[in-house]
């Protein structure tokens, strides 16, 4: 029997392996986490606040267990400090999920990517030349890059990172050297030990590299959008 129509690879698929390949060549090592866990996991173990609003109802999955559908991939990065022993290098790919509405930036599904070194002496420096490093690889050498200050809880000091596209500036991910509460929740000394993390979303990723409009169009089931690719 000949067959006339060959599968393809879904857009998401083939950037993760992309991405995955550039850290794997960096020494980083794929760390899987799961996509239902413990509130401490999600949300304490990484410093979010207990009355933080991403654990309303409005904006988290909650199980009638209390557990909760992961909101992020750095659910995984206390599950892999307590693992491993430094130099700790993984990277946490996985989908995750957020209780709002839908529209074409936004989708309740989507994709994510945490990094996460840890070492004795790690810097600032080795985080903004891994960030640099990933997204040249990805976009080209010419790509613009812009580093702002900015808050999160995991990480202390924080920054967003922005890529000049399109004309204007869109901001890609968020990272931080890791904050010392998250390290101890690691068993991990911070005077002896330092780290960096950043969490990346891969949809929106996707969408600049291919020129995708809506993100919806990834779930769709749309046999003739996946052919595309």
């Amino acid at each position: 029997m000949i067959m006339k129509d060959i599968g393809n690879l879904h857009p998401i698929t083939i950037y993760f392996r992309e991405v995955l390949k550039i850290f794997e060549d960096l020494g980083f090592e794929i760390y899987l986490s799961p996509e239902v866990d413990t509130e401490w996991n999600n949300f304490d173990a990484v410093n979010v606040p207990s009355d933080h609003p991403s654990r309303d109802v409005q904006d988290t999955f909650w199980l009638t267990d209390g557990r909760v559908l992961r909101t992020h991939t750095s659910n995984g990065q206390v599950r892999a400090g307590k693992e491993k022993t430094p130099p700790i290098r993984v990277v946490i790919p996985g989908r995750c999920f957020r209780n709002e509405s839908t529209d074409t930036r936004h989708e309740t599904t989507f994709y994510q990517l945490e990094c996460l070194y840890i070492d004795k002496a790690v810097n600032i420096s080795n985080l903004f030349w891994t960030l640099d490093y990933f997204i040249k690889k990805m976009y080209g050498d010419d790509i613009k890059i812009r580093r702002r200050p900015h808050h999160y809880s995991f990480v202390e000091p924080g920054f967003d990172i922005d890529i000049w596209f399109r004309g204007k500036w869109l901001e890609v991910l968020g990272s931080g050297m890791v904050h010392p509460k998250v390290l101890k929740n690691m068993g991990i000394d911070s005077k002896k030990y330092s780290g960096f993390a950043f969490g990346v979303g891969i949809d929106r990723m996707v969408m600049l590299k291919y020129g995708i409009e809506d993100i919806r169009q990834f779930y769709s089931g749309d046999l003739r959008f996946l052919k595309q690719f």
